[in-house]
């Protein structure tokens, strides 16, 4: 049975044989969406697996927050039924005159998300992490793509280094609930609802256990879309005054260090997306990505990944390679 022929089996044992398919927005990973008699089929074909989906998605409800409520599965074929929450993204609705309200409850929802007791069972998203993940994309992809070879031993041993003493606000600091993509691309607007269930959750089956600065910065440092600075440190300000107990001084160093490191991931992770898997469309957001590097490169907490990238990378070849 091929693909489509299994989707459509799936389909049909729930009651929506027949039912037209719409395309959704694709993401970056192999799964694929659609619309489909008042639901969103999530088609997550192998290497992809729903099981994490559903085991975050039912930890998130439980504790009030609003993600699509699962309407049927076959995990072993990779196919779910979930809710519809619309079409209302954060990226697709915000304008300066509601920045203000959408962040803020965006915020309020990631401080409820991190006050809960996590599950059991999530992977670390920690220093070592982090620094594997930087490594891997820079080296593996964007190095050779730049430079035509391999790195030399001593710039991975260099990079490496300084990844972790970059990284140590992050090893000392506290660990929580970390969805790893917490942007406006993946939240959605639910005006109807009340509270922090205003904010639709998606694309949360990378959670893992991690700092909690890691999601902020991914909200307030967006590498898809532009940035305000002012409205940055409002929400910092914000996040940090519902959090009286974290220390606003090793906080910042701890964000300005995932801020780094996230920044050389996925400005290195568009060009995987690139040579790997045919999708160059991602690279439209490398010159933004490197420039959020190049901003966040620029606080202390950055410095040895800073020095690190000066001593190998210049400045003129900091952004996407050649074709």
């Amino acid at each position: 049975m091929n693909r489509a022929e299994t989707i459509s089996a799936f389909l049909g044992r729930f009651g929506y044989a027949g039912a037209p398919l719409v395309p959704l927005a694709q993401d970056a990973s192999f799964r694929r969406y659609w619309r489909v008699g008042g639901a969103v089929l999530m088609d997550a074909p192998p290497p992809e697996d729903v099981r994490p989906f559903l085991r975050i998605a039912e930890h998130l409800a439980g504790i009030g927050l609003s993600v699509p409520k699962i309407l049927a599965v076959d995990a072993d074929a990779g196919l779910l039924l979930e809710e519809d929450l619309g079409d209302a993204l954060f990226s697709a609705i915000v304008t300066p005159e509601t920045e203000e309200e959408l962040f803020g409850a965006a915020v309020d929802a990631l401080v409820a998300m991190q006050r809960a007791a996590p599950p059991s069972g999530l992977v670390p998203w920690d220093a070592g992490q982090m620094a594997i993940f930087a490594m891997g994309t820079f080296f593996d992809w964007w190095w050779p793509a730049a430079f035509g070879g391999p790195a030399p031993e001593a710039a991975r041993a260099d990079v490496g280094q300084a990844l972790a003493a970059m990284l140590a606000p992050v090893a000392a600091g506290p660990a929580c609930f970390v969805h790893r993509d917490w942007f406006a691309g993946n939240l959605l607007w639910l005006p109807d609802r009340t509270g922090v269930r205003r904010v639709g959750i998606i694309d949360f089956q990378l959670a893992s256990l991690g700092h909690p600065a890691y999601d902020l910065v991914s909200l307030l440092q967006d590498c898809r879309r532009d940035n305000d600075a002012g409205r940055e440190e409002r929400m910092l300000g914000r996040y940090l005054a519902a959090r009286p107990e974290y220390d606003p001084v090793a906080f910042r160093a701890a964000y300005d260090a995932c801020a780094a490191q996230r920044h050389l991931r996925v400005a290195c992770q568009w060009v995987r997306l690139d040579r790997r898997d045919g999708k160059p469309q991602y690279l439209v957001h490398g010159p933004r990505t490197w420039g959020l590097l190049d901003s966040a490169l620029r606080r202390s907490a950055a410095a040895p990944l800073a020095a690190a990238l000066d001593r190998w990378v210049p400045q003129h070849l900091r952004g996407n390679p050649n074709p």
